[in-house]
């Protein structure tokens, strides 16, 4: 089993680059992916986005990335144009020149305020080619997934053992129920034989044909066999899923809302304190395996 709670953090550097990554997930009906990655990087999103898909079924996921140059590249991705900055700074004298000709008196300009000056830089990482980063990056990420895949295995292993622990309670309350129907059905009989007593006692002539009906509907009416072998039905499949691998977490989900059909049909059929209250008991288990059953991929 898998959850859909999981986190992954991993360094890495390569191609003159150092990086981050961040991958962390919650519980989502779908598969919801939001990725923040760097967009200069040629093809980097679209194919982080297909490698999470094939990776990961369900869940709100979210991927940070974040990208820095090394020391060594960041020296080397800023080299100082002699041309451009010759033709700067003649043309910086020509402007003092003509300003004094015109009696206008200019701040002296600093070193910072020449090295903006258009072209007297040359950024050499602008026109780098991205590929040979993308490779290495893609190559990273594999373990990344490695990772986020391993801790969410981790956290499905214990929502397993909850959820069999929740299983094996609503199967005892099940078996509980069963035992009480059948002591429900002695004293159900005991009050329909005083309740037809005090008929008798008060008419002279019962129509035997419609009392005959009549207990045969109050029968079916309280008879609850049918949801108590349907939720054991249900235990059993819910069993059946733990112990597969991969997404199960739609069956289990669906399962759940059958658990909580049964169990509000044998409170409303119950007519029994003593089964309303078992009943009772296996909604509220039932709801805590529900809210369970949300994490699971």
């Amino acid at each position: 089993m898998i959850s859909m709670t999981g986190f992954a953090a991993r360094r890495g550097s390569g191609a003159g680059y150092a990086w981050v990554w961040d991958l962390r997930s919650v519980n989502g009906k779908g598969l919801d992916l939001r990725l923040r990655v760097p967009d200069w990087i040629d093809g980097l999103e679209a194919a982080v986005r297909a490698e999470l898909q094939r990776a990961i079924t369900r869940g709100n996921v979210s991927l940070t990335l974040r990208v820095t140059q090394d020391d060594a590249r960041e020296e080397a991705g800023f080299r100082l144009n002699e041309t451009a900055l010759a033709a700067a700074l003649a043309a910086l004298g020509r402007v003092e020149a003509a300003a004094m000709a015109a009696g206008v008196t200019l701040r002296q300009p600093t070193g910072a305020d020449v090295l903006t000056l258009r072209g007297v830089i040359d950024q050499a990482g602008q026109e780098t080619d991205t590929a040979p980063l993308r490779t290495a990056l893609l190559a990273d990420l594999a373990g990344l997934l490695a990772d986020f895949a391993a801790m969410r295995a981790t956290e499905g292993a214990a929502l397993a053992g909850v959820l069999s622990a929740q299983l094996d309670r609503i199967a005892s309350l099940t078996a509980a129920a069963k035992a009480e129907t059948a002591t429900r059905a002695t004293t159900q009989a005991e009050a329909l034989r005083e309740a037809l007593a005090r008929v008798l006692s008060a008419t002279e002539a019962v129509d035997e044909t419609r009392l005959a009906q009549e207990l045969a509907l109050l029968a079916v009416k309280t008879d609850v066999t049918e949801e108590l072998d349907r939720l054991s039905a249900h235990v059993d499949a819910a069993r059946g899923h733990l112990a597969e691998a991969g997404s199960v977490g739609r069956r289990l989900d669906f399962l759940m809302q059958e658990f909580m059909r049964e169990a509000n049909t044998l409170c409303s059929k119950a007519q029994s304190l003593a089964l309303t209250r078992i009943g009772l008991d296996l909604k509220t288990v039932i709801d805590q395996m529900r809210e369970q059953v949300q994490n699971v991929e």
